[in-house]
């Protein structure tokens, strides 16, 4: 195969000499192939840069250029060809002076075709042990070069010593993104081939595996602006099973220098964990969307998450669905300055979600309301990749539970305040916690129990209360300052003077008689 063989060049002033030294051997069973001849020193100039043969076949002496003057010219610039010199002469001199330029050997016309085979072979074995050890040196440059560039942007170590220029790394202007597959555990298109940089020598941009994501060093201002115009699609609005569509990825901001590479990789790391908190479709996180460090950020604690669960439970019970919105609100704003992991986020979640689901099972014993196994919930919690898909579920049960409790006989809001009250009475209940919960002040919610009941709100509550201690009473046989604390009295006294009050007797006595009826 002709790309196996090396390319000889001959080049000699005689054309009928460079025709004998065509056929003078089998060149192909030598394992060389003629690409050119030239028939002066200027002439194989030009073909010497034009073809950069392995081998080039030339008489010392020739018009415009002797022998030994284009040999300099060709390593002058950076041409590595061999060289063979012929020469009517055998002259030791000559000899000398051709090896001191760098030939391979000095053969005598008329060629001798075993010294030219001898010459031959001595030559290809040098080409292809210089061959050998430049693909292994590239090979050690190449391997060298990716711990160097792992090392900037983990910013483990910066040698002032390395030559980062011949190792392609230095540039004006650097940027660094991360990217992974948009869907969990779904490869995605190759970034790298979507930014459509001509990256000969890796001059535009590097890419290198580190942790198990992809990062990719820009380098120079045509690789940025080509990443530019791909954030210009994802603003735009990506088309459904599109390569961009496949992509989710992260980057930091521009820096000027090696050494602060490794910020703007750090600012991808930091941002690649925060992917929980985008929204759907959401393609891109930017150095930008950090949060800023405060003291605003929520301890996920158990006294947080039962205030959330409390607040979350009134407005399910009060119907407030526009409350329960801007809860969910408060919570995801606040937890997105949190420092905590994915994993506690989602444990404090389903901490709020289990408190609602005892809450409401306990107020509302009696009703059969669809609501997973604790496990179960757990279990999705944690599966759900997005902290928008975990909100979305708590408002599609929230309101599953609002529809199971509903009161179906409801003809206005009093009716549903009532509602709430029949089902909350054992809660330390206040007018003025309750007419938020539906939109009322306080003052006119006393109001309005007054026309609707003729009693105020704390005469209504007691009435309600002592009804169902009637039913505790009669019904089992709880002690009465049992029967007290479950029906939302603190004080078996007080709670004596509140059934004295409406039956004219006590709680044992009004016992009593359903037990010995006369």
């Amino acid at each position: 195969m002709e790309h196996s063989l090396i390319s000889v060049l001959i080049v000699d002033d005689e054309s009928i000499v460079r025709e004998g030294l065509k056929h003078v051997i089998d060149w192909e069973e030598s394992g060389y192939y003629i690409c050119g001849e030239a028939g002066n020193g200027q002439e194989a100039l030009e073909k010497i840069k034009l073809y950069k043969p392995g081998l080039v076949l030339m008489d010392i002496k020739m018009p415009n250029m002797y022998g030994t003057k284009l040999i300099e010219a060709v390593r002058d610039f950076g041409c590595t060809s061999e060289f063979i010199v012929l020469s009517g002469y055998s002259d030791f001199s000559y000899a000398q002076t051709v090896f001191h330029y760098g030939a391979c050997a000095y053969l005598t016309k008329p060629i001798d075709e075993d010294e030219l085979i001898k010459a031959l072979n001595n030559v290809k074995a040098k080409i292809k042990s210089m061959q050998s050890n430049a693909i292994s040196l590239n090979q050690y440059l190449k391997k060298a070069k990716t711990t160097v560039l792992r090392d900037i942007l983990t910013a483990k170590d910066y040698d002032s010593s390395i030559n980062y220029l011949e190792m392609g790394l230095y540039s004006p202007i650097y940027q660094v993104i991360i990217y992974e597959g948009y869907t969990p555990f779904f490869s995605s298109y190759s970034f790298s081939d979507l930014l459509k940089v001509t990256n000969q020598d890796n001059d535009s941009f590097d890419h290198i595996v580190i942790n198990n994501n992809d990062v990719i060093l820009l380098k120079g201002n045509f690789a940025l602006a080509r990443f530019n115009a791909c954030l210009s699609h994802y603003e735009a609005g990506t088309q459904k099973g599109s390569p961009l569509d496949s992509i989710f990825l992260t980057y930091g901001h521009i820096v000027s220098n090696i050494q602060d590479i490794h910020s703007s990789y750090s600012e991808c790391v930091k941002l690649l964990k925060r992917r929980f908190f985008c929204d759907e479709n959401q393609h891109v996180l930017s150095f930008e969307d950090l949060p800023i460090p405060n003291d605003n950020s929520i301890a996920l604690s158990p006294d947080v998450s039962k205030l959330y669960s409390s607040k979350l439970v009134n407005y399910i019970q009060s119907y407030n669905r526009r409350m329960i919105s801007k809860t969910l609100t408060d919570i995801k704003s606040s937890l997105f300055d949190t420092t905590l992991d994915i994993l506690s986020i989602k444990h404090f979640l389903t901490d709020i979600f289990l408190q609602i689901k005892q809450s409401i099972m306990f107020t509302y014993e009696s009703m059969d309301i669809p609501f997973a196994h604790n496990a179960a919930i757990i279990e999705l919690v944690e599966n759900k990749y997005y902290l928008y898909e975990i909100l979305l579920y708590f408002t599609e049960q929230f309101e599953m539970i609002i529809r199971a409790i509903g009161n179906s006989s409801s003809e206005s809001i009093f009716d549903d305040i009532l509602y709430y009250i029949e089902h909350n009475y054992m809660a330390s209940l206040k007018l003025e916690s309750i007419a938020p919960l539906f939109g009322y002040n306080s003052s006119y919610l006393g109001k309005l129990f007054s026309q609707k009941t003729g009693d105020s709100f704390n005469s209504y509550l007691d009435k309600v209360r002592i009804e169902h201690s009637k039913e505790l009473l009669v019904n089992s046989e709880m002690k009465v300052y049992e029967i007290a604390t479950k029906v939302g009295y603190k004080n078996v006294d007080y709670f004596h003077l509140k059934f004295k009050r409406h039956l004219n007797m006590s709680p044992a006595e009004y016992r009593k008689q359903f037990l010995f009826p006369s």
